[in-house]
């Protein structure tokens, strides 16, 4: 990735001053700093998930209710899956324009609702949580910026601790979201709030997992592949399936490229008509019961004869072409699988000559009512 890290380099001028920098430096740097922002996090966060989650178990919540949107949408829908695969409690999220647009006032008694944002300046996550509190609910806030309206409204705070993010398109914080829910969610599990000793391990190996994955240039090399594709397809069943759609979201914000997500299960509920050769699939498929469930996807997708490139440590039957990722407990696969997408993301974008730093039309903060 010599150009890439070449770009992630500071360029001055000779008087010191910043100057223009090479398009995708900033979403490279933030890329690469992944491996760095796990380890800051486990390291320096961890006691203070622990406490919430410890405060959590006490209290003991009929259901959790979970509020994003866009990127933290998709880290929120893997806390809900975490949530009722792992604790047994019925998860959900939630409809925000329900609550700001229809003035609507749910009975959010008994339950928990955690609001998911990196930089916590949506005023809509804000108001769900304040009617939620109003209604009786425990309301936690999980984001990259501590001093931020949705922190203030929550009567806990995560800080994921990604620290400045670059570029637009949200990278490190994303996977710093799916870490700091993990810990905490795992934390709710035991009861006390720390970690299970495999927990804890297998937290303590993903630094040196991502950086592994971000050695491979196996996604940079298949680029040029959809250069010129208009549609792509990405799919994934359980914990895969907000990997799925993050990826989707990545090519459509940095590349222009119509990309569609769907689970595995509803790509064969109908969607499954469009594949053909024309239309690319990229499928996360890796161990345990949610990799097992797509085998039988790719199989029907290799019926349709389409392209179909698959994400995860072992090469699956109907898809010839794969890009590596670790062979870890699924629970912590997004954490990993994700980031060769963003490098094909970032990647694509550069080869069809756009600046993924700064897509067209987007700011970094999205307010939204």
């Amino acid at each position: 990735m010599s150009e890439n890290q070449a770009a992630a380099s500071a360029a001055k001028s000779p008087d010191g001053v910043l100057a223009e920098q090479p398009h995708g430096s900033g979403m490279t740097a933030d890329i690469n700093d992944q491996p760095e922002v796990f380890a800051r996090l486990a390291d320096g966060q961890g006691a203070a998930i622990a406490a919430v989650a410890a405060e959590i178990a006490e209290k003991r919540p009929k259901y959790v209710l979970f509020t994003a949107r866009g990127t933290s949408d998709h880290a929120a829908l893997y806390g809900a899956y975490l949530t009722e695969i792992r604790l047994g409690i019925p998860a959900a999220m939630a409809s925000p324009s329900a609550i700001t647009v229809y003035g609507a006032r749910p009975d959010l008694s008994d339950a928990l609702v955690i609001g998911v944002s990196q930089s916590g300046g949506s005023p809509d996550i804000a108001e769900v949580l304040r009617v939620a509190a109003e209604s009786g609910a425990r309301t936690l806030a999980v984001t990259n910026n501590p001093e931020s309206p949705l922190a203030a409204q929550a009567h806990r705070h995560i800080d994921v601790a990604a620290g400045h993010e670059r570029a637009v398109a949200a990278t490190k914080t994303y996977t710093a979201e799916l870490l700091a829910l993990f810990m905490l969610i795992e934390g709710i599990g035991t009861g006390t709030g720390r970690l299970a000793d495999a927990e804890a391990a297998a937290v303590a190996s993903l630094p040196e997992l991502a950086r592994t994955v971000l050695e491979d240039d196996t996604a940079e090399q298949l680029a040029p592949r959809y250069r010129f594709a208009e549609r792509l397809v990405t799919t994934g069943r359980g914990y895969a399936y907000p990997t799925a759609r993050e990826t989707a979201l990545k090519l459509m914000e940095t590349s222009y490229l119509s990309a569609l997500s769907f689970s595995g299960a509803d790509l064969l509920h109908g969607p499954l008509a469009m594949a053909d050769p024309d239309v690319p699939v990229l499928a996360i498929v890796g161990d345990g019961p949610g990799g097992e469930a797509m085998r039988e996807v790719i199989g029907r997708l290799g019926e349709r004869r389409a392209d179909v490139v698959s994400i995860g440590p072992k090469d699956v039957p109907g898809a010839p072409i794969r890009i590596p990722s670790p062979q870890v407990d699924e629970r912590l696969a997004p954490m990993l699988d994700i980031l060769p997408l963003q490098r094909l993301a970032l990647s694509l974008a550069l080869i069809r000559g756009e600046n993924p730093d700064a897509p067209r039309g987007l700011r970094k903060v999205t307010q939204t009512l």
